[in-house]
């Protein structure tokens, strides 16, 4: 139940922030960072966000890297939204597995679906 200021700001922060990944990993070939969602708490201090990383074998260690830069990452953002938002919130970042997830159980189903054609025989 996030009000509609609080909406707003989520979603200036994941434009932003997409913008800022975009323009990091061109550096990096093969890698690719989007921000999946934005949560920005009640009182506008913290925006909890969700990263999509692909390839996702090297999702913890580009998380780590990301972590130990997140000073840097909340400076540019407030650099972005300086004349949005008074205060920039703290980011904390958290890995979005959810397509792994639904890859996982697609397997799952992939697997048993042989079976159960068996089984109608």
């Amino acid at each position: 139940m996030d009000t509609t200021r609080q909406q707003k700001i989520s979603r200036l922060v994941q434009k932003e922030l997409s913008e800022i990944f975009r323009r990091e990993t061109a550096k990096t070939r093969g890698t690719l960072v989007s921000v999946s969602s934005v949560r920005v708490s009640p009182d506008l201090s913290v925006a909890n966000v969700r990263l999509s990383i692909f390839p996702s074998e090297n999702a913890q260690a580009i998380m780590e890297s990301i972590n130990a830069s997140e000073k840097s990452i909340r400076y540019e953002l407030a650099q972005q939204t300086r004349y949005q938002l008074r205060r920039c919130p703290e980011l904390k970042f958290h890995i979005d597995d959810s397509l792994d997830y639904i890859d996982h159980i697609d397997e799952l189903l992939a697997k048993d679906k042989p079976k159960s054609e068996n089984n109608e025989e």
